[in-house]
């Protein structure tokens, strides 16, 4: 089919892009004029008798909802723009911490002496905005939305008037205050609530008082109090409301500006990831880089070639020797490139100049002759070339085996930036992406501090005795502990950490920075020992692997602590204690292992302190070493090791289907199932209404997903806990039935699914029910769906696009360019209609989706489909 020329540029373009969230409310642009009239002196009164309550002020995001439970109404659009003019009632203040946007509300000293009971109103919410009108097309009126971002507990919004009891004091002592300041500034996230009393606890060896938990408004003045949970007020999140780090560096950086030649500074990319050319590396804290993408390496590009035929006309100005001083920029011809550089002088010689291509990172001594003004509109181009510096390695950022590493893996070539803190020289993460597995350098080269010698050497046929089994994985894998000078070592140094620990009382080993690759400390069997951190769930929960017992978990980021400086060098020079081992000589290979043979072989060596092995192979390609296991010392009988007796039995068949014949039990399973759902309540909507939305899933315009904005926080929060709920649970036998409603791991995240399939290799069809993909996932990734976490309604919404015109078949070139404007974006969606199911995963929406990311104007994608038909359609 030839396309529209006004489409084929979208048509080769990516089938999907992964835009981030952005956290502000779409429908706010959306609409146009005033809101209709409302009653200015009861919402006066209102909010007169909400401040009265919340006398240390409010947020301005939270003010609706708790307008709308008191009085039973929604707080008008319009007198949320109108609080900045009510000064005889309120004093609204715009915050300068990490959320610049949000705005506070405090009653004025008048107000504040004024006493009046909180009560209920029944009366209609006049807050209807007028639509956006077109010429003869129907577009999505105002949304009456808006992203509160967190918002306060059902709890919070009741009348208390009773006194504070003496034990409860009404302020915060000034040492309490500057403890807590000093662990939520180490949050920058936010941090738990309930987490507060242990890690106080553990951190200056006292308790926390308990009046703090249970007045959390004492707070109010510390940190942002959050309530992701309205229903579990005890499920707060507190978050640090002071200066960032990062805007404190930048207003210091901000005074030390040059005043040679003022050049841009060169921004950090928004992304939190960003495509780099690493330049060169004297040290980790130094590294030169520039980054890659539009702005940086093709507005380069451009400037380059522009350079090249501006300089290559013979009225080019040489600068004179008299010019030429220290930080003056000019440009540079390199014959043997033909190319024409930005370069800054360094040092000024008789003839000759020392000069720092500030693009490219490195220096060099050229003739003066090679030297010309630069002009003007080349100093538009912030200089190019940039310093990083790699997260984990500040301390060893000189040590010739981690310099020489990473030369060798990064010189010249372009890598994977996770920035982790921006400000004049950005903390990062590099990672190699060229490999099938993704290759993280700062972690490969901290592993160059290892000491080889600490490590038990693995030969094959060596036989080893005293060998302790940490752990049983469900795949089949087992770690071992095996003597050596570094195992010994390790226990020695985490004995003292211990006792340092307990002598300490100071925040500073609380871990603020998480990342990947990170080598921290947590409790394993209530004594520290080393982790690497391995996966991030948001901004709370990770994934990590005890390094030297070969177990994995997932914590709360609390739970860390960092190594301290006076055992690090020595703790990170022993490689690691557990050695990944696998059961040679087995019918079955790794990964095939069944639930009974996991723990019938857990329940022979697990806490065994009388194991001993024989080597059989060696996998470096793995990892991974093969052996004869026994529980005895007669390694001369291969007939007695565990192998052995695994291989007799039949802890290694698969248990057939379950196929469920009873009648009577499949009753009990309809009741119980349609019981479990009676809590999974679907999203509200009414025809009309606007919401503001994240398409997660764009097939065609006749079919994809949305999620509602308003409960975004909510499901990562649920996300988060089931994480921790289910990787802490131990694997047990499911019996798994189409169309039930289960926990599934998908990659690192555990998702709410109904099942669509079971398939005889033992994998299950499951639908996300939050984000509308189909996935295949492995029978033993299943786990129940607990009642907590069926209270969040599902929130994958199926929709088609609204619009007059719409064909009931779309070619897959109208799919592509209706995926690239909706698919991973934050829309404005306006219910048209709605088809009902006899499960909320089976309604289906008809809805009109607005972009209104553009200032100037709103993009209606109904009207570029329809835009798109036509043009088809008039093709000859």
């Amino acid at each position: 089919m030839t396309l529209p020329a006004h489409f084929q540029k979208e048509v080769q373009a990516h089938l999907s892009r992964n835009s981030p969230y952005t956290f502000f409310s779409q429908s706010e642009g959306l609409a146009s004029g005033k809101g209709e009239p409302y009653n200015a002196e009861q919402v006066q009164a209102h909010i007169k008798e909400i401040l009265v309550k919340y006398s240390n002020g409010i947020w301005v995001s939270k003010l609706p909802r708790i307008y709308r439970d008191l009085y039973k109404e929604d707080l008008p659009v319009e007198a949320i723009k109108d609080l900045e003019t009510w000064t005889h009632i309120c004093i609204v203040e715009k915050t300068y911490g990490s959320n610049a946007s949000e705005l506070l509300l405090y009653p004025t000293r008048a107000s504040s002496n004024t006493s009046s009971p909180l009560t209920s109103h029944n009366t209609t919410a006049s807050n209807t905005r007028k639509p956006l009108q077109s010429s003869g097309k129907k577009k999505p009126s105002g949304s009456s939305l808006s992203h509160s971002g967190s918002q306060s507990p059902q709890s919070s919004s009741s009348s208390s008037s009773s006194p504070i009891p003496p034990s409860s004091p009404a302020t915060l002592s000034s040492d309490l205050k500057k403890k807590l300041e000093e662990l939520l500034v180490k949050y920058p996230n936010g941090l738990w609530a309930h987490a507060l009393p242990k890690l106080f606890q553990d951190t200056y060896n006292t308790k926390l008082p308990g009046h703090v938990l249970e007045k959390l408004d004492l707070l109010s003045e510390l940190c942002i109090i959050d309530y992701p949970m309205p229903d579990n007020p005890k499920r707060a999140i507190l978050r640090n409301s002071s200066t960032s780090e990062e805007e404190r560096t930048q207003k210091k950086e901000v005074k030390r500006r040059p005043s040679v030649q003022e050049v841009s500074s060169l921004h950090i990319p928004k992304e939190e990831s960003s495509n780099v050319l690493v330049l060169e590396a004297t040290n980790t804290n130094q590294v030169m880089i520039r980054y890659i993408g539009e702005g940086y390496s093709q507005a380069l590009e451009s400037m380059d070639d522009e350079m090249r035929e501006f300089y290559g006309l013979e009225e080019s100005r040489q600068v004179s020797s008299s010019a030429l001083c220290i930080g003056k920029v000019v440009a540079v011809r390199v014959e043997d490139e033909d190319a024409i550089l930005r370069a800054q002088v360094s040092e000024v010689m008789s003839d000759e100049l020392k000069v720092k291509y500030v693009d490219h990172g490195f220096s060099a001594v050229i003739s003066k002759s090679k030297v010309f003004e630069l002009q003007e509109k080349f100093l538009k181009l912030p200089f190019q070339a940039t310093k990083c510096k790699l997260a984990g390695l500040e301390p060893f950022s000189q040590v010739p085996a981690v310099i020489s590493k990473f030369e060798t893996m990064t010189s010249g070539r372009i890598l994977l930036a996770e920035i982790l803190e921006r400000g004049p020289t950005p903390l990062v993460v590099l990672y190699d992406m060229s490999q099938d597995d993704d290759v993280n350098i700062n972690a490969v080269c901290m592993r160059e501090l290892q000491d080889k010698t600490l490590a038990c050497p693995l030969q094959v046929n060596s036989v080893y005795m005293n060998v302790i089994v940490t752990s049983v994985c469900s795949d089949g894998t087992i770690c071992c502990q095996l003597p050596s000078k570094g195992f010994a070592r390790m226990n020695e140094i985490l004995e003292k950490i211990e006792k340092y620990f307990h002598s300490q009382v100071t925040s500073e080993f609380l871990v603020s920075r998480p990342f990947c690759g990170k080598v921290c400390l947590a409790r394993f069997k209530g004594k520290w020992s080393r982790v690497e951190i391995t996966n991030l769930h948001g901004s709370r929960v990770l994934d990590i692997r005890f390094i030297d017992v070969g177990v994995q978990a997932s914590v709360e980021v609390f739970e860390l602590r960092e190594i301290p400086t006076t055992f690090l060098c020595d703790l990170m020079a022993i490689p690691p204690q557990g050695v990944k081992c696998c059961l040679a000589d087995l019918c079955v290979s790794v990964g095939c292992w069944t639930a009974d043979a996991v723990q019938w072989l857990r329940e022979k060596v697990v806490n065994t302190t009388d194991c001993s092995m024989k080597v059989t192979h060696v996998d470096e390609t793995k990892g991974c070493i093969y052996i004869h296991l026994f529980t005895s010392k007669t390694l001369h009988d291969p007939s007695r090791s565990l192998n052995h007796q695994m291989a007799q039995t039949d802890l290694f068949k698969q248990q057939p289907d379950v196929v469920l014949t009873s009648q009577r039990f499949l009753l009990l399973l309809v009741l119980v199932f349609a019981e479990c759902c009676r809590g999974l309540t679907h999203v509200f909507l009414h025809s009309g209404s606007n919401m503001d939305v994240f398409v997660s899933v764009a097939c065609h315009p006749g079919h994809f997903v949305l999620q509602p904005w308003r409960d975004t926080y909510k499901l990562v929060v649920m996300m988060e806990e089931m994480i921790l709920y289910y990787n802490k649970t131990e694997e047990k036998p499911l019996n798994i039935a189409k169309n039930q409603i289960h926990a599934a791991k998908v990659e690192n995240n555990w998702h709410r699914v109904l099942v669509k399939g079971v398939l005889t290799n033992g994998m299950v069809s499951v639908y996300e029910l939050d984000y509308g993909k189909h996935e295949l996932v492995s029978c033993t990734q299943i786990r129940p769906l607990i009642k907590e976490f069926r209270q969040l309604p599902f929130q994958g919404l199926t929709a088609q696009l609204a619009g007059e015109s719409t064909p009931k078949q779309w070619s897959e070139e109208a799919s592509i360019v209706f995926r690239n404007h909706v698919e991973k974006k934050a829309l404005v969606a306006q219910l048209e209609a709605v088809e009902e199911g006899a499960n909320s995963w089976d309604r289906k929406l008809t809805v009109f989706l607005v972009d209104t990311s553009q200032e100037e104007k709103d993009v209606w994608v109904h009207d570029i489909m329809a835009e798109f038909v036509d043009e088809l359609s008039n093709e000859p």
